[in-house]
C-alpha cells in the first residue's frame, strides 16, 4: 500500500513538473513568436512596444488586436494635440483652415476606421474590409503629413509631425500583421473568384441604390430640392447636405440638385453616411469653385465637393475647379467615403482634378479633364468606360494622367483604368503626356483595355524625382489599343509591366479589386466585372 502510494505520489511530482516545463515553454514560445512575427513588419521595434503595453498575447490573432487597440491610443493623443493647437490658431480668426485642422479631421476618421477594424472584424466584416480600412488609416497619416508642411506655427507643426510619424508605424505595423493572417487576412484570402459577363455596379451597391442610379430625376423621391431659382426646397447644396436626414440608421438621403450653376464648396462629412447627390445630367447641374494652392489652401481641403462619408453617390453632375494651371494644386472633387460611386459625371479641373482619397471607389462614364497628377490618390478605385482628357498645362509644365499613393506594400490599393478612353485636348499641341507617375514609393496604377490616343508619350510613364521608386512602383498595361498603346517604346524600370498577363490583370478587375466578388443582374449599362 505504501508503495503505490509513493508511486502514486511521483507520478502526480511528474506531472506538475511536467506541466510547470510546458507552461514555461510554452510562455517562451510565445515569447519568440511575437518576436518573429513582429520581424514581419516594417517597423519591428514598435510593434515590440505596442505589445508590451498589454497582457502578453498568446496568439497572433491577439497581437493583431492588441496592436489595434494600441494604434486607437495613439490616435486619440494625436488628436487631442491637434484639437489644441486648432483651437488656439482660430484665436488668430485665421481666413482659412490650416493644415492642422486637416490633420483633426482626418485622425477622427481614422480613430473611426480603427474602430470598425476593432469592433467588427469578428462579426461579419470581410478581410477585404479590414484591409480596406487600415489603408484608408494609413492614407490619413500621409495626408496629414502633406497638409502640415504647409503650417507656418513650428512649435505645432513639429508636435504634429513626431505624433503622426509614430502612428503611420503602428498603423502600418496592424496592416502587416493582417496581411501576414495574423489578424484573419491574409493576401491569399482575398482574391474574388472572377466573373464574366456583363454587369453594373459591385456587390456592395445595393438594389435600392441600383435603382436610384438608373432613374431619372423625375422619378425619384428626393429628401431635399435644390434649386437657384426658389423652386426647390434649398438654394444652396450646403444647406440642403445641413437640413436632409443623414440617414445615421442606414437608409439614404437623395438630394436633387435641378439644373443651374451653383458657386460654392461642398462638404459631405464622414459622419454623413449614404448621401447621393443626384443633378440633371452633365453641364446642367454645374458646381464650380476656385480653391487653389497658390492662394493658401491645402490640397485636400482646396476641393469644390469632398465626399468623406461612407456610401457617397454623385449622379449627373458637372463639379469644377476653374482656378487655372497657374494656380497648381486645385481639386475639383475629393472622395474618401467607402464604397462610392460616381456615376455620368463630368470632372472638370487643371493640376489634381480628381482626388481619390482612400477607401474603395467606383467611377462609370464619367468625364474628367485636367493636366498635372489629374487622378491621384490613394484609394482602391476603378474607373471604368470613363473619358479621360489630359488638357493644355501652364508654361513649361507636363501631364501626368495619374499620381497614385500608395506608401506602404500592404495597403490594397491603386488605380486601374478600365475600358477608358484617354484622348488629348485639340490646344495640346507638343506637351509631353504620360500615363502617371509616382508619387509615393508603392504606387500602383494599372491602364487597361482602353483607347490611349497619341498624345500619351512612348515612354508611358514618368519620374516623379531621379531614382525615386523606380523598383519598388507597380504600374501595369494590358490590351490597350490606339496610337498611344505601343509598348515598344516604354521604360525599362523594374517596376512597370508594360504586357502584363490575363490572370495578372484580372486582380484588377471590378471584381478582384474592389470587393465586387457577387455582381447584381444587368440593368442595361454596358459594363464587365472581369477583363
Amino acid at each position: 500500500m505504501a508503495l503505490r502510494w509513493i508511486s502514486t505520489l511521483l507520478f502526480v511530482l511528474f506531472l506538475s513538473t511536467t506541466s510547470i516545463v510546458v507552461a514555461s515553454s510554452e510562455q517562451l514560445n510565445s515569447t519568440i513568436s511575437i518576436s518573429d512575427v513582429c520581424k514581419t513588419t516594417l517597423y519591428p521595434e514598435a510593434c515590440e512596444s505596442a505589445v508590451a503595453t498589454a497582457v502578453e498575447p498568446k496568439s497572433r490573432k491577439q497581437l493583431f488586436d492588441v496592436s489595434v487597440q494600441f494604434a486607437m491610443g495613439r490616435v486619440r493623443s494625436a488628436r487631442d494635440v491637434a484639437y489644441n493647437f486648432s483651437v488656439y490658431s482660430q484665436k488668430s480668426k485665421p481666413s482659412r483652415p490650416s493644415g492642422v485642422d486637416d490633420c483633426l479631421e482626418l485622425l477622427e476618421s481614422s480613430l473611426e476606421q480603427l474602430d470598425d477594424v476593432a469592433r467588427l472584424a469578428e462579426d461579419g466584416a470581410s478581410p477585404h474590409d479590414v484591409s480596406t480600412w487600415l489603408s484608408a488609416a494609413l492614407t490619413n497619416q500621409a495626408t496629414c503629413a502633406e497638409s502640415l508642411a504647409g503650417v507656418r506655427d513650428s512649435h505645432a507643426r513639429r508636435a504634429l509631425e513626431s505624433q503622426v510619424n509614430g502612428l503611420t508605424q503602428f498603423i502600418s505595423n496592424a496592416l502587416a500583421l493582417h496581411e501576414s493572417g495574423a489578424g484573419g487576412g491574409g493576401r491569399g484570402k482575398l482574391g474574388r473568384k472572377l466573373l464574366g459577363g456583363s454587369r453594373k455596379f459591385p456587390s456592395w451597391v445595393s438594389a435600392a441604390d441600383r435603382r436610384l442610379l438608373e432613374a431619372s430625376p423625375d422619378e425619384i423621391k428626393a429628401d431635399a430640392v435644390v434649386a437657384t431659382d426658389g423652386s426647390g426646397t434649398h438654394e444652396t447644396i450646403g444647406e440642403a447636405i445641413a437640413d436632409a436626414s443623414l440617414a445615421a440608421s442606414g437608409g439614404r438621403s437623395v438630394i436633387y440638385v435641378k439644373a443651374g450653376t451653383y458657386n460654392e464648396n461642398i462638404k459631405v462629412t464622414t459622419k454623413q453616411r449614404n448621401v447621393m447627390l443626384m443633378g440633371d445630367g452633365k453641364g446642367k447641374s454645374v458646381i464650380v469653385a476656385h480653391r487653389n494652392a497658390q492662394d493658401g489652401w491645402s490640397t485636400y481641403e482646396s476641393a469644390t465637393v469632398a465626399a468623406m462619408g461612407p456610401g457617397f453617390i454623385a449622379k449627373g453632375l458637372t463639379i469644377i475647379n476653374n482656378a487655372g494651371p497657374a494656380k497648381h494644386q486645385a481639386v475639383a472633387l475629393r472622395v474618401g467615403g467607402d464604397k462610392s460611386v460616381v456615376y455620368q459625371c463630368s470632372i472638370q479641373g487643371y493640376q489634381d482634378t480628381l482626388y481619390t482619397h482612400s477607401n474603395r471607389q467606383f467611377y462609370a462614364e464619367d468625364d474628367i479633364y485636367g493636366t498635372v497628377d489629374f487622378i491621384f490618390g490613394n484609394s482602391a478605385v476603378v474607373l471604368q468606360n470613363c473619358y479621360i482628357q489630359p488638357r493644355k498645362p501652364g508654361s513649361g509644365q507636363k501631364n501626368s494622367v495619374t499620381a497614385q499613393g500608395r506608401s506602404d506594400p500592404n495597403q490594397n490599393t491603386g488605380i486601374s483604368i478600365h475600358k477608358c478612353r484617354i484622348i488629348g485636348s485639340s490646344d495640346l499641341g507638343g506637351t509631353p503626356t504620360y500615363l502617371g507617375r509616382p508619387w509615393m514609393k508603392y504606387s500602383r496604377t494599372v491602364v487597361m483595355a482602353s483607347y490611349l490616343d497619341s498624345s500619351i508619350n512612348a515612354a508611358g510613364w514618368e519620374e516623379w524625382s531621379g531614382s525615386f521608386a523606380l523598383s519598388t512602383l507597380y504600374y501595369g498595361e494590358y490590351g490597350n489599343t490606339g496610337p498611344g498603346a505601343s509598348t515598344s517604346g516604354r521604360v525599362r524600370w523594374a517596376g512597370v509591366h508594360p504586357s502584363l498577363s490575363s490572370s495578372e490583370a484580372s486582380k484588377f478587375t471590378v471584381g478582384n479589386f474592389i470587393f465586387g466578388d457577387e455582381w447584381l443582374p444587368d440593368t442595361g449599362v454596358s459594363y464587365n466585372s472581369g477583363l
